[in-house]
Formats: C-alpha cells, structure tokens, sequence
C-alpha cells in the first residue's frame, strides 16, 4: 500500500508522480489540479494497459515464428522437402505456440521485472510477502473457496455459454491427432503453464503497479478487464464473460493475501474442474 513522505510544513510529497490525497494538505485543491492528476493517473493506467498487451502479442509474436521456422526446418531435414501439413501437425503446432508461448511470456515478465527493480523483484511479484501489502487471507478461508469453486465456476460458465448461445459440450476427447507425450504437454500448459505465466503478468506484475494509482477495487477491476479481454476469442464475447468471476476473484486473492501463489493455485484448479468436466465420460 503506497504511503506519502509528509515534509515538516505539512503538505505531502507525491509518490511515482501522482499528488497525494487532500487530507495531506491544509491548502485547498482546485478543480484543474485535480483534472491534471486525474489524466496522470489515466495516462499511466494506459500505459501499464498498453506494457501488458505488448507483452503478450510479441509473447505470441515469437512463439509463432519459433514454431514456424523450427518445424519447417525439422519438416525438410526429414523429408528433404516442405508440402502440405497432414490433421496431426497441425494439433502439434498449434499446441507447441501455446506451450512456447506461455514460456516466454513468464520469461518476459520475469526479466522486465529482475531488470527494473532489481534485489526487488520478488516482492514486486508478490512472490515474497510485502507488509501492509493486504488484509490477509486465512487459509481456511482459501481451503473454503478451493472446495465451493469448481461449482460456482462451472455454473457460470455453463449458463452464460447457453445464454449467448455457445454450450459447452460434454464427454468430449482430446484431439486424435495428439500423441501421449503431446496430450501430456496439453495438460501441463493448462494446469501449470498457462496459470503462472498469466499470474505473473496481471496479478503479479500489474496489479501492484495499478494498486499505487488507484483504489484495491479499482485495481481488481482493471486486471480482470485485462484479464478477460486476453481470452478473446473468435467466439466472440462468450470467452471472456465465462471468464468474468474467475478474474473478479483471482484479483481478489491477490489484494487480500497480498500474494501471487493462491491466485495461481485457484487459477489452475479452475481450469482443471473445466478439463474434467468436459471430459468426463459418459459412462462414468
């Protein structure tokens, strides 16, 4: 939680460019000086918001040009020639960008982090707790909300998909042209990968920079927009409505605890009661 330095003749030193509060100065504000910080902190929310999205288009930017030129590379030492892609390497490629995608961008944030901060990388992440960082989370409570959520998930993600009129289909498989060393890849990236790659970024690494420019509500808010507009899909709006309670929630965790690891914790275990959902044969 960010403090203001207060100077002997009672007015307050603003932190990372943003005015303190009135209640630091006897001296009324204006309504233009509070327009001017008001755009600041606009400006610098766009800003963070525009350093998120470019992290994941040149995270996704990559990843396609590695698997492009690495596979049609492997594809003509093997062949001696590059010809049409059969049902099975598409299912691998498309799963080997998502894999290498999620990598790099946990690298990304990682490095741009260790870089900018330094020795304080760590509780810039969340990853070391942070005092007066939040109200704390005890985990009976967290215990509490692990076992009621894959309930309350599924049910809204089930409705509002029949709402908008793509249901989620059920007793499903995976796709056929995956191998087991590829279905075992597929698991990893969304049980573990794809959580701790997206937690580091809008949890981890945003979250406490929005958090010094605006209220905890406010920092919930806007990591979940961010949150869900990453899930865009060509579905349309039906990805990141489905999406909208899970965000609500992970941003939650984050400023109740105070730390990344129970937001990447309910992140995975929501995306598992998802798998075994859709995946749960019929029979069964």
């Amino acid at each position: 939680m960010r403090s203001h330095l207060k100077p002997d003749d009672g007015s307050c030193l603003p932190v990372d460019g943003v005015p303190a509060p009135d209640a630091c100065s006897t001296r009324p504000t204006s309504w233009t000086t509070r327009l001017r910080a008001g755009f600041r902190v606009a400006s610098a929310l766009a800003g963070l918001a525009f350093a998120a999205i470019l992290a994941l288009a040149l995270a996704s930017l990559l990843a396609l040009v590695i698997v492009r030129v690495g596979t049609d590379w492997l594809d003509m030492g093997a062949t001696g020639r590059s010809g049409r892609l059969h049902p099975r390497q598409l299912a691998m490629r498309e799963l080997a960008v998502d894999v290498i995608r999620q990598i790099l961008l946990a690298g990304l944030v990682l490095g741009a982090v260790r870089w900018r901060d330094g020795p304080a990388w760590r509780r810039t992440l969340a990853l070391t707790p942070e005092p007066g960082s939040g109200p704390g989370l005890p985990l009976r409570r967290f215990a509490l909300i692990l076992l009621a959520w894959p309930l309350i998930h599924i049910t809204w993600v089930t409705g509002t998909a029949e709402w908008l009129r793509v249901p989620i289909s059920r007793h499903g498989t995976l796709s056929p042209g995956l191998t087991a060393g590829a279905a075992a890849a597929w698991f990893a990236y969304v049980l573990v990968l794809a959580p701790v790659a997206e937690e580091l970024l809008l949890r981890g690494a945003l979250f406490g920079r929005v958090r010094r420019l605006i209220s905890p509500m406010g920092a919930i808010a806007a990591t979940s927009l961010l949150f869900t507009l990453a899930h865009w899909s060509p579905a349309g709006i039906s990805r990141p409505v489905t999406l909208i309670p899970l965000a609500l929630m992970l941003g939650w965790l984050r400023w109740r605890s105070g730390r990344l690891w129970p937001c990447m914790v309910l992140h995975a275990w929501s995306n598992f009661a998802m798998i075994a959902y859709v995946l749960w044969p019929a029979s069964a």
